[in-house]
């Protein structure tokens, strides 16, 4: 109706005729007018992301329900924008039943993989098993922060600020490790070797107060603690491993925290005078002018060793904390514990 109050002149204009495509006919006036809400829709999708985007730097990056509504504004925009601009052309949308065929056609040799992406992308979305945020491993030894779920692949941030562009379809189909799903912590083992004959006790000790010494480490809980244990004898020292529990934000950057514990273990083995390693042979003489064991070492000239005390096994004491959360909490369908005859 608004061509009616145009001049002759612009009247003549806006129906010049370009093209006719079977039934549809496509005018000047028709294709500026597409061409003008296409853009605008476009417009509208950029705005609303800017929205949505600084709506979730408010609500924090853990933010999943107002990532999926930014999602399906955007493509929902997208989509009336581009179907109401291809009819504002003058293009009859029901006659694509050719251009559906070929599309399906299409799908059967190449754009299964798009597709599939696609779909994949969008269970992701409405899955609460990866959100935006969290940090993901995958096998293949890829690391980092969710960042972004796009219709094709998912956006990890390393801690390199380098972005890895993962397909959708890895993380439905391949097993993905989520550091810091519900957002919740996750214990860290930190390995070290201290030479043969050290006080366990200890290195424990100057081991665990060097831990609590860094300052995103959590404090102890009767569920959560701090431990030193013993795992194996090594070539040439005893091999622990420092057992602890960082905060959230240091689990999103391993290699920075096992470097931070691993500094601080050394500070504390060389401030506590103990023996770091190296590799060696050592050669033992097992008798002496036909004695052994204790007569040998009197016949040396050697004391006899001292009995040492009892010293704390935090590897028993978590061996034996887990058992008791599992029979407090049993899974469904396991079958019952039971003491071996």
């Amino acid at each position: 109706m608004a061509a009616a109050f145009l001049p002759r002149e612009l009247h003549d204009l806006d129906g010049f005729k370009l093209l006719t495509l079977g039934k549809s006919t496509v005018t000047l006036g028709g294709l500026t007018t597409g061409l003008v809400i296409i853009g605008l829709s476009l417009i509208v999708a950029r705005l609303a992301a800017h929205g949505f985007s600084r709506l979730r730097d408010k609500a924090g990056t853990r933010a999943p329900s107002v990532y999926i509504v930014e999602k399906l504004v955007i493509y929902g925009v997208l989509l009336f924008g581009w179907i109401t601009g291809l009819s504002s052309i003058g293009l009859d949308l029901s006659s694509l039943t050719l251009f559906v065929g070929a599309l399906g056609v299409g799908l059967g040799f190449g754009l299964q993989g798009v597709v599939k992406e696609l779909i994949s992308g969008f269970l992701l979305l409405f899955d609460r098993l990866v959100r935006i945020g969290d940090y993901l491993e995958l096998q293949t030894g890829e690391r980092g922060v969710v960042a972004e779920i796009g219709p094709r692949a998912v956006r990890l941030r390393n801690n390199d600020d380098l972005d890895v562009l993962v397909p959708n379809s890895r993380l439905i189909e391949a097993p993905v490790t989520n550091w810091t799903h519900q957002n919740g912590t996750r214990r860290v083992h930190v390995p070290f070797r201290v030479a043969y004959g050290a006080d366990k006790e200890a290195v424990r000790d100057a081991v665990l107060r060097a831990a609590h010494q860094v300052p995103f480490t959590l404090p102890d809980t009767p569920q959560r603690k701090t431990q030193v244990w013993l795992v194996g004898f090594g070539e040439s020292g005893l091999n622990f491993e420092l057992v602890v529990w960082p905060a959230l934000e240091a689990v999103k950057r391993p290699n920075a925290a096992h470097a931070a514990y691993t500094w601080a273990i050394e500070d504390a083995l060389r401030a506590g005078g103990f023996e770091i390693p190296l590799p060696q042979t050592d050669l033992r003489v097992r008798s002496v002018l036909g004695d052994d064991g204790e007569q040998a070492k009197a016949a040396l000239g050697m004391r006899a060793a001292r009995r040492r005390a009892a010293t704390h096994n935090d590897a028993a004491e978590d061996l034996i904390r887990g058992a008791e959360q599992d029979a407090r909490n049993p899974t469904p369908g396991a079958p019952p514990l039971t003491d071996p005859e």
